[in-house]
């Protein structure tokens, strides 16, 4: 029986479910790589982790979650992170649920110094943060989840709505500075100053569209649309965008296998290939925007069919009977084509195991509809 077939006796909730306890066996919370580190790796993989016991309230994973956290920050709020990065504030999406459950300060406050890297991160001329500040006027798709989906959680849990605003500007400018007129998708980074050597001289765009990048701006557009609800000024504008999007998206869709490529556009080269991560974020952006009514029942079929692709062609159970999820682009800055091309791939990275948990639970969710 192949995996695509199992997937029949197996429910989404109960793949993603496998794929977590797949790391949650092999590592204590703290030992998940990188060790001993307040890490958007772990953050992403724990973010699925969360949404998972959301579902099923099996303690368990709220556990793993907290002791993650707890190892890292003490009982006065204090704890070791990068003070000059977006990458950093991701994770702080697990501080909020700690807090809104437990009530400790310690939450409260860790979460409060990284709202503050909002104040002193750097900006680009238009208002655009920094990705980092060893990367100097560069704003990166990835950036906008990095730091978004936190800043709103924050904006709302202590009644601060000018954030929500500050998200919005920051993606009006990714929006309007990184799209490709010519596919309808968004290249991974633009750069202000126009200075960067992968950057287009004219538009300081990069070159090509990295799949996990973009994976990760459809996510936060899609959760960001159902947090704001349909009522606020920002809605058709942000539902427009989404909706073309993941059109123009479902185009390049692997058409035998359901997955997406690594350079999202260039699935005819014969040196690209398919990549389990991207996929995987397109997917919960395609599902999810189908429970909310803003995509029809054939993007989700092409959701299903991303899931499966997954399924039957990333993932193989070891003799532990552990999962293995593959073809996981390991972390990767701005470049060239060769040099997307060339990253490596890693087996079970939490980039991945996180993004396929978080697909199989918005799959879960609306299968129910």
């Amino acid at each position: 029986m192949t995996n695509a077939e199992k997937i029949q006796n197996q429910t989404p909730l109960e793949w993603g479910k496998k794929a977590s306890e797949s790391i949650m066996n092999q590592y204590k919370p703290i030992e998940m790589p990188p060790a001993n580190r307040w890490h958007y790796h772990q953050g992403v993989f724990l973010c699925g982790v969360h949404r998972i016991w959301e579902m099923e309230k099996d303690e368990r994973y709220f556990e793993y979650v907290k002791e993650y956290v707890d190892d890292l920050i003490d009982e006065n709020g204090n704890f070791l992170f990068a003070r000059d990065e977006l990458d950093a504030i991701q994770a702080g999406l697990l501080l909020l649920p700690l807090y809104e459950k437990t009530g400790e300060f310690r939450y409260k406050e860790a979460a409060r110094k990284l709202r503050h890297l909002l104040n002193t991160i750097n900006r680009n001329q238009y208002g655009g943060f920094w990705h980092k500040d060893k990367y100097p006027n560069q704003m990166w798709l990835d950036g906008l989840y990095m730091a978004g989906p936190f800043a709103l959680e924050y904006g709302r849990l202590f009644n601060e709505p000018e954030l929500t605003e500050l998200f919005l500007r920051q993606e009006a400018l990714i929006r309007q500075y990184t799209k490709d007129e010519a596919t309808g998708l968004y290249m991974h980074a633009w750069d202000a100053s126009k200075q960067v050597s992968v950057c287009d001289k004219e538009t300081g765009k990069t070159t090509e569209v990295w799949g996990r990048a973009l994976g990760w701006y459809t996510m936060t557009l899609a959760d960001v649309i159902d947090w704001l609800g349909e009522e606020h000024y920002k809605q058709p504008e942000l539902v427009h965008a989404f909706q073309e999007l993941m059109s123009n998206l479902l185009t390049y869709q692997d058409g035998k296998s359901g997955l997406w490529y690594q350079v999202v556009d260039k699935g005819d080269q014969p040196d690209n290939w398919l990549e389990s991560s991207c996929t995987s974020l397109f997917v919960y952006a395609l599902a999810k925007g189908y429970r909310l009514g803003l995509l029809d029942e054939a993007a989700y079929k092409k959701a299903e069919k991303g899931l499966a692709g997954i399924i039957e062609h990333s993932i193989e159970i070891d003799e532990k009977g552990e999962l293995l999820l593959k073809d996981i682009c390991i972390g990767t800055s701005i470049g060239f084509y060769e040099d997307y091309v060339t990253r490596p791939t890693s087996v079970n990275d939490l980039h991945g195991v996180g993004a396929f948990a978080l697909a199989c639970t918005e799959i879960e969710k609306a299968r129910q509809i």
